[in-house]
C-alpha cells in the first residue's frame, strides 16, 4: 500500500494542476444576476426592527458587449478608452413604515408610510490602469400606491403571520421617480491583492433623491483587485474579503421620508407637511461585511447601522443580503 503512495500523490496534484489549468482558460463571466435584499429584521446582534426603511428587495442584470449602444448607454461616462464596462438593468421596490404597525391614523411623531418602485439602467465603467471607476445610474419608477409597497409587506406580514400594518392609508400620495447618480472612485493605497483603500463620491440628483455623499472603501483578504471589473468582484476559484465603508452624506431631499400625506388641503400640501420631521441634511451611514465567492456563485452580508434620517427621530440599522451568480 505504502509503494503506491508516491504515484497516488502525483496523480493528485496533476489533477489540481489540469483543473486550475482549465479555469485559467475558462473564458471570463460576460453576464451576472444578483439578488439584494436589504430589511432591518437582519441584524448581526440579533435585535431586528421592522421600522423605518425596513425592507428593499432588487433584481440584477449585469452584462458586458463588444460595442456601445447608440441610445443613452454612448452618453455615460466611461473609465477611459480601455476601460471595463459592466451595463445592468435592475427593478427595484423599497419600504418605509413607522416604529408602531398597530396605529391606524398617521403618525406625526414618526416615520410616514411611504413605497417606491423604480426600474434602473446603469453602466459601471473600471480602468484597471488608472486604478478609477465611473458608476453611472438612470432610474425612473413611481412613489406611492403604485409601488405596491401595501401590497407586498402585507403578503409577507400574512405569510410569516406576524403583525398586521395597520396605516398604508397614510402613504405619501403618487409621486413620479426620476433620478441620475452618479459616483467616481480612485484607489489609494493598496498591499498586493490583500489590501485596497479606495477614495470614492457620488451624487444624486432628480425628484427621488438630491443628495452628496463622501466615503472610503476598505477592503481586506483574499480577492481579486477592485478595478478589474464588477464581474471579477464575484467570481473565481475562491473569494473571501472583508469591507468596511463608512459614508457622511448631504441629504438635501428624499421623497421616500417626506411627501405629501393624503388628505392634506392644497395650503399644506408641501413637500414636507408641517407634522412631519424635519430633514436631517447630515446623515452616517457604517457599512461592513464580508463576501465569499466559489467559482460562479458568491453571497456577501453587509451591516448597515446610520443615524436618523429625519430630525429628532431614532437612529437605524439594516441588513443587507445579496447572492450573486455570473456566467
Amino acid at each position: 500500500m505504502k509503494k503506491n503512495l508516491p504515484p497516488l500523490f502525483f496523480s493528485f496534484l496533476l489533477t489540481l494542476a489540469n483543473a486550475d489549468l482549465t479555469m485559467a482558460q475558462a473564458p471570463a463571466p460576460t453576464r451576472l444576476f444578483r439578488f439584494y435584499e436589504d430589511n432591518d429584521f437582519l441584524n448581526i446582534r440579533g435585535d431586528g426592527t421592522d421600522k423605518a426603511y425596513t425592507n428593499g428587495v432588487r433584481l440584477d442584470f449585469f452584462y458586458q458587449r463588444k460595442k456601445t449602444s447608440r441610445l443613452v448607454d454612448h452618453y455615460m461616462l466611461k473609465a477611459g478608452d480601455e476601460s471595463i464596462d459592466i451595463y445592468g438593468w435592475s427593478v427595484m421596490q423599497m419600504m418605509v413604515t413607522p416604529d408602531n404597525l398597530a396605529e391606524q391614523q398617521y403618525q406625526s411623531d414618526d416615520y410616514a408610510y411611504s413605497g417606491a418602485l423604480f426600474l434602473t439602467h446603469s453602466l459601471y465603467s473600471y480602468n484597471k490602469i488608472k486604478k478609477i471607476s465611473f458608476q453611472t445610474e438612470i432610474l425612473a419608477g413611481v412613489r406611492g400606491p403604485a409601488s405596491f409597497a401595501r401590497q407586498t409587506q402585507m403578503w409577507i406580514h400574512r405569510v410569516i403571520k406576524d403583525e398586521k400594518p395597520m396605516g398604508w392609508q397614510n402613504q405619501f400620495n403618487t409621486k413620479v421617480l426620476l433620478n441620475i447618480n452618479f459616483t467616481a472612485e480612485k484607489q489609494l493605497t493598496a498591499i498586493k491583492n490583500f489590501v485596497e483603500i479606495i477614495g470614492g463620491a457620488q451624487i444624486a440628483t432628480g425628484t427621488l433623491i438630491n443628495a452628496v455623499t463622501i466615503y472610503p472603501l476598505l477592503r481586506i483578504g483574499k480577492m481579486n483587485p477592485y478595478f478589474n471589473g464588477f464581474m471579477s468582484q464575484y467570481n473565481a476559484k475562491f473569494q473571501f474579503y472583508f469591507v468596511v465603508k463608512p459614508k457622511l452624506t448631504f441629504l438635501a431631499n428624499n421623497a421616500l421620508m417626506h411627501g405629501d400625506i393624503p388628505g392634506t388641503t392644497q395650503a399644506e400640501s408641501t413637500d414636507t407637511p408641517p407634522s412631519c420631521p424635519g430633514i436631517n441634511h447630515f446623515w452616517g451611514e457604517m457599512n461592513f461585511g464580508t463576501v465569499i465567492t466559489i467559482g460562479n456563485f458568491s453571497i456577501s452580508y453587509t451591516q448597515k447601522p446610520s443615524t436618523a434620517y429625519n430630525k429628532g427621530l431614532y437612529n437605524h440599522n439594516v441588513g443587507n443580503l445579496s447572492l450573486y451568480f455570473s456566467w
